[in-house]
């Protein structure tokens, strides 16, 4: 079955196109930009498709015969909904590289519609949040009745105009956490942490990272908090701006300078994703004290989306997710990540982390 690649011509959707083609796919590619779709798609000798997103019936007919969509045009708090409904209203398998918590929560709101109209759904696909769910899966299934789960992570490498794009739109944002079930502001005890990484320990922050939401449809698990060290991808607009803490109601002013200035950066480039890497780590907790940590390292981050892109949408537009909205380890399987290059999971003897 085909499937379509919207958002083709964009830093991360070029590079799902051509990690399809090296691996023999042939995915139609998609956007609203004719001569950037028609540019990409005469390089690699693929199919393409015209379409805006605000265009409902142009939309219609960009999925017709296709059988799954990736969807790699963001900022999804925008350009999810009018894809998401129409990959419902025509039966197409879907999934997107969103990290952004409120959008993913309503995107797992459509649950009961997905099942009904036999569409299978997968938000963050993509290093938001592949690795980190599959990690916490992990670790917390070494841990039957753990009630908490920690994340942290470190991603070096840098980050595209797309990405930053979507940062803007957190800044001045409380970071997230998800406390007895409810996501709310991150509680002071939950705002920083010490972890381990490279044989130092490292200062760490809470973020409002994707796994706040997905972490508790992937394991139940009530308690969630994730944390990077500043400045990192979470907070790629702040550093940007030249603000190097999360600073609620932060002024206007500072988001239209941050806004400004993303249009003049630069994406990463080719050395730069082969020399840099990622690293996480993952604690869960027992209501009785009893603990167990977790570790991965990954390719760099736009790599790794490229690889679990491909991967994952094959396997919507074969028919092996069953309907429903998913996390990728509830769609693929706890060890999904552990499945694409580069990855290594280890079980951790003794990285745990203090506040």
């Amino acid at each position: 079955m085909e499937w379509l690649l919207y958002g083709a011509y964009g830093f991360t959707g070029e590079l799902v196109a051509r990690r399809a083609v090296a691996e023999g796919e042939r995915p139609i590619l998609a956007g609203r930009d004719v001569a950037r779709v028609r540019a990409l798609a005469s390089e690699l000798g693929l199919d393409h498709r015209i379409a805006a997103l605000d265009d409902p019936h142009a939309l219609a007919t960009a999925l017709d015969g296709v059988g799954a969509v990736a969807h790699c045009a963001g900022p999804y708090s925008v350009t999810c909904a009018p894809m998401l409904e129409a990959c419902l209203a025509r039966g197409v398998h879907y999934l997107d590289l969103n990290g952004t918590i409120p959008v993913l929560e309503a995107t797992f709101a459509h649950d009961a519609r997905a099942r009904a109209a036999g569409v299978a759904m997968v938000p963050g696909a993509g290093f938001d949040v592949v690795p980190t769910d599959c990690l916490i899966a992990l670790t917390a299934a070494r841990l039957p009745g753990a009630s908490q789960i920690e994340l942290a992570f470190r991603a070096g490498g840098g980050v595209s105009r797309g990405t930053a794009t979507s940062a803007v739109e957190a800044l001045g944002a409380a970071s997230l956490a998800r406390v007895g079930g409810a996501i709310v502001d991150a509680p002071p005890d939950l705002r920083r942490l010490t972890v381990e990484f490279g044989g130092r320990a490292v200062q760490l922050t809470a973020v409002s990272w994707g796994d706040v939401s997905t972490a508790f449809h992937s394991t139940g698990i009530g308690d969630v908090s994730v944390y990077t060290e500043l400045p990192a991808a979470a907070a790629i607009a702040m550093r940007v701006a030249g603000v190097t803490v999360r600073v609620p109601g932060l002024h206007a002013a500072t988001r239209w300078a941050a806004s400004r200035a993303v249009r003049h950066m630069t994406d990463p480039t080719s050395e730069t994703m082969g020399a840099t890497r990622a690293e996480l780590w993952a604690r869960a907790t027992h209501p009785d004290g009893r603990t167990v940590t977790g570790r991965m390292t990954t390719p760099n981050t736009y790599a790794l989306t490229a690889d679990s892109v491909v991967r994952a949408v094959r396997r919507l537009a074969d028919g092996s997710v069953p309907p429903g909205v998913h996390t990728p380890s509830g769609a693929f399987g706890a060890d999904f990540a552990a499945s694409l290059d580069g990855v290594t999971v280890t079980d951790d003897a003794d990285g745990s982390g203090s506040r």
